[in-house]
């Protein structure tokens, strides 16, 4: 006969969350949503991504009256509450009404209040909503895992992605997989550098962008013969200073080209330091995806290359 406790607490059911990625609910009155908080809103949520082609939002937005957050409504993985005649304020709650899910509630007894949190917090909102997306893409393509061996044996580093991508080259310092998509393709790249590759200083994303053309001529050639990967220099690349696996991560943004032919897309970059093995890992990921919408593509390559797991 078992014993049950009947002191501990029942763990409370939550249903699977749902919705398309890069899609936040926004919870509150059409009197809100059409006046000056909306519009903040809009202006957090709705910025365009850097990096891209064209200007694509970060997350598509839909609205639903506090009245009807009800049922099914309340799975959305990510989704933005404004409660008005409260402290002014921000609270970011874990799994509410399904899992897994993010609710970020945003508080002010005034208009003018709940924008003011809405400013004050923007980066906050973006990256706990984006973190939320990145995870449930990594969870996504868990399911059907790679099993390129030779990574680990090569690098001595695990990295996630699905058995979808295929290898298109692999020689002993350099891997390119790619994977069809409905409008064209992804791609990865990994390789390592020396350690002294890369310095930081006031050139360092030069040092990046004329490393990344040497190899993409080398190891990246397009179609057309004579044609190879560079980096388009009419666009300004953005760069940014990030951790990956607990290591120093340079990050460069851009737009890739053919040389000697027409064709373009957005990659994203990352130079990992591994001091201890005294080297540089670089995970690149890129798209062609021709006029079509490349946002959610490279929330994918970017939630593969942060999976690294250097040992």
């Amino acid at each position: 006969m078992s014993c049950v406790d009947s002191n501990k607490p029942k763990e409370k059911f939550l249903p699977d969350a749902s919705g398309a990625i890069n899609n936040v609910s926004v919870v509150t009155e059409n009197e809100i949503w059409d006046g000056r908080v909306g519009e903040a809103i809009r202006n957090v949520l709705a910025q365009p991504i850097y990096g891209l082609p064209q200007d694509e939002p970060t997350f598509t937005i839909s609205q639903i009256p506090t009245a009807v957050f009800s049922g099914f409504v309340t799975k959305n993985r990510t989704v933005l509450k404004i409660e008005t005649n409260k402290e002014a304020g921000i609270e970011i709650l874990k799994d509410a009404y399904a899992k897994p899910q993010k609710v970020i509630v945003v508080s002010g007894k005034t208009k003018e209040e709940i924008i003011n949190v809405l400013n004050e917090n923007e980066s906050k909102i973006i990256e706990t909503f984006r973190n939320e997306e990145l995870t449930e893409r990594l969870r996504q393509m868990a399911k059907s895992p790679h099993k390129f061996s030779a990574i680990k044996e090569k690098f001595g580093l695990t990295i996630q992605f699905p058995s979808i991508y295929e290898i298109v080259k692999e020689t002993d310092n350099f891997f390119w997989f790619s994977k069809d998509i409905t409008t064209g393709s992804l791609h990865l790249m990994l390789y390592e550098l020396p350690y002294d590759a890369i310095k930081r200083n006031d050139s360092t994303v030069a040092q990046i962008i004329k490393i990344r053309d040497s190899i993409g001529e080398i190891n990246v050639p397009g179609r057309i013969e004579g044609s190879y990967l560079i980096t388009e220099k009419a666009y300004t690349p953005f760069h940014n200073n990030v951790i990956i696996d607990n290591k120093p991560t340079l990050e460069t943004k851009g737009i890739w080209d053919l040389q000697g032919a027409f064709m373009a897309g957005p990659f994203i970059n990352y130079a990992i330091e591994d001091k201890i093995n005294k080297r540089w890992v670089v995970v690149e990921g890129f798209a062609f995806a021709p006029s079509v919408e490349k946002r959610n593509y490279m929330l994918e390559v970017e939630a593969i290359i942060k999976s690294v797991k250097i040992d």
